[in-house]
């Protein structure tokens, strides 16, 4: 596979989400990191991006929920390179029914090389990186340059 430079934008498109247990954590990462979030387009999977309009009041674009198919919606959106970094609060200690879906989208996400976030100590070391409000190059996978090569 070959590769190729894009920037990403200074202003980001974020996705947020959750699984049940972790819902409470990233809801108060919100509200703590609420003004610079705002500043950023947000996505979340239905259940998280609903509640963090309701109780962190964020503007989030809500998808459907995760075990639904919004795991896969934000899959899509970063294989379009419509999401700049993922901010995913998983819970390692619970069993997930859509456990696929979500090793899927942290493959896309690792293929597409946008920045993820598991956990609250990465999600502040993402949102106090000087890259967070700036714009930044990166290679991406050239997929015209790999179609082409197999036609």
């Amino acid at each position: 596979m070959q590769y190729k430079q894009v920037i990403s934008a200074q202003h980001k498109n974020i996705s947020l989400v959750a699984h049940d247990n972790m819902k409470p954590a990233l809801i108060a990462w919100c509200i703590k990191h609420k003004d610079k979030l705002n500043k950023h387009n947000l996505y979340g999977t239905g259940t998280t991006g609903t509640l963090l309009k309701n109780k962190a009041g964020l503007d989030v674009n809500a998808l459907i929920s995760g075990p639904l198919g919004g795991d896969q919606q934000i899959g899509a959106l970063i294989t379009e390179q419509k999401i700049d970094m993922m901010i995913f609060f998983w819970d390692p200690l619970e069993a997930q029914p859509h456990d696929p879906d979500v090793k899927a989208l942290l493959r896309l996400a690792a293929v597409w090389n946008i920045p993820v976030a598991c956990n609250q100590s990465t999600a502040d070391f993402l949102i106090n990186s000087s890259l967070f409000d700036q714009e930044y190059p990166k290679s991406i996978p050239d997929y015209e340059s790999y179609i082409g090569a197999r036609t």
